[in-house]
């Protein structure tokens, strides 16, 4: 019998290469003043980048370029804010990494919001306050293949250093309203940081394959991304680079990974990741990635002890499965193995940095720990076992 579960709305999504062609149209048929947010690369990516300005402009759309790099703090939202004052923006395209989408999305929301600063309405560091969730309409085009912001509802914020922190801007409303999915934006797209998202996409898939709040839909949804991550991350890392049939394997796999996330909620590697993301400038991506194989081995090695008919278990062993051999049917400890094996082996293949190459220290673990939330991990993890995650990622 299939459990009642709730699903969250998503974009319309429009998919596949140069679909990016589309954006100027559909921006126009919602409104004339225009913002585009646009990451350094796509900036960089003139072609491209003055194709999409001039097809806008050729439909008598008052255009406003505004460009990102690095991740946006509440600080920079509220200063884009102020700047565009007077603009009347009534259209948002943000084309990008998940950094850019998510400056984008907090744009959108916080152009209409007059009562009072973004951290006001930041989870968990704010004043507490309910934003209204009216928003600018808001078109989403990523130009890599990670961090599925495009079909989430939240926007991650963050101020990086001591005392810092990495939290959403979140309501059901800031989905966006298009999620433009174009595999020949992520073409361009260096070795580092295909792989930093191919990890980061992962890892979202599986935390929500296996999350205690997933539901048939999600797991539906999850597993065909997975299959796509087995059949691609690797390629588009060394050979198939070039190879616009497996970007748009992984540009599938991460659009994936956000909707399942959005629905299904995240565990321990995502509740560490954003700790470590407000206290050290480290790419989110690179944080998964580093932290993912000895999380997975630790929930896996949890779970057989305490819980051995536990489903999550069933659930790692067939996407063990998938990665060693394309097939589904293995035994629970087989198949288990078989995937914290490859989640090391791809940590190294891919290059991924350890924790202590962007300064984390063993005195900086118990804050982090401290700062972590993984309630939708399949299994509750001590502050000691999150701990030896990070002693063994540094």
């Amino acid at each position: 019998m299939i459990p009642p579960f709730s699903f969250s709305q998503i974009p319309k999504i429009i998919f596949g290469p140069g679909k990016i062609s589309t954006a100027p149209g559909i921006a126009a048929s919602i409104g004339r003043n225009v913002l585009v947010v646009a990451s350094p690369s796509f900036v960089r990516n003139a072609a491209k980048f003055d194709a999409l300005a001039g097809e806008l402009e050729k439909r008598s759309m008052r255009v406003t370029r505004l460009e990102i790099g690095g991740e946006p703090s509440p600080d920079f939202i509220d200063a884009a804010v102020e700047d565009l004052d007077g603009r009347n923006i009534n259209v948002v395209i943000a084309v990008g990494g998940g950094s850019t989408i998510d400056t984008g999305k907090a744009i959108s929301a916080m152009l209409p919001e007059r009562d009072g600063a973004t951290l006001d309405f930041l989870e968990g560091v704010g004043t507490g306050k309910r934003h209204s969730g009216v928003k600018v309409p808001f078109i989403a085009a990523p130009t890599t293949s990670g961090a599925g912001a495009e079909a989430t509802k939240n926007a991650v914020l963050s101020k990086v250093g001591p005392g810092g922190f990495k939290k959403s801007l979140r309501h059901d409303n800031f989905m966006p309203d298009y999620a433009v999915v174009d595999p020949e934006l992520t073409l361009t797209c260096p070795r580092a940081v295909t792989a930093a998202c191919g990890m980061d996409a992962f890892t979202q898939l599986l935390e929500a394959y296996v999350s205690t709040a997933g539901n048939p839909m999600t797991d539906a949804l999850a597993f065909g991304g997975l299959e796509m991550i087995a059949s691609n991350l690797e390629l588009v890392c060394g050979a198939g680079a070039d190879d616009i049939e497996a970007r748009g394997g992984m540009s599938y796999a991460a659009l994936m990974s956000g909707v399942a996330l959005a629905n299904a909620g995240l565990g321990a590697v995502h509740g560490l990741a954003g700790p470590l993301g407000g206290l050290f400038k480290i790419p989110h991506g690179a944080a998964c990635g580093a932290i993912m194989a000895p999380a997975v081995a630790l929930t896996v090695d949890a779970l057989l002890d305490s819980d051995p008919g536990n489903p999550a278990l069933a659930k790692f062993a067939r996407v063990g499965a998938l990665f060693a051999d394309g097939s589904t049917r293995v035994d629970v400890q087989t198949g288990c193995a078989r995937l914290v094996e490859k989640i090391y082996s791809l940590t190294e293949s891919l290059g991924i940095p350890r924790l202590g190459e962007f300064g984390v220290a063993a005195s900086d673990l118990d804050g982090i720990v401290a700062a972590s939330d993984s309630k939708y991990n399949p299994v509750k993890l001590s502050p000691e076992q999150l701990k030896s995650v990070l002693e063994k990622s540094l």
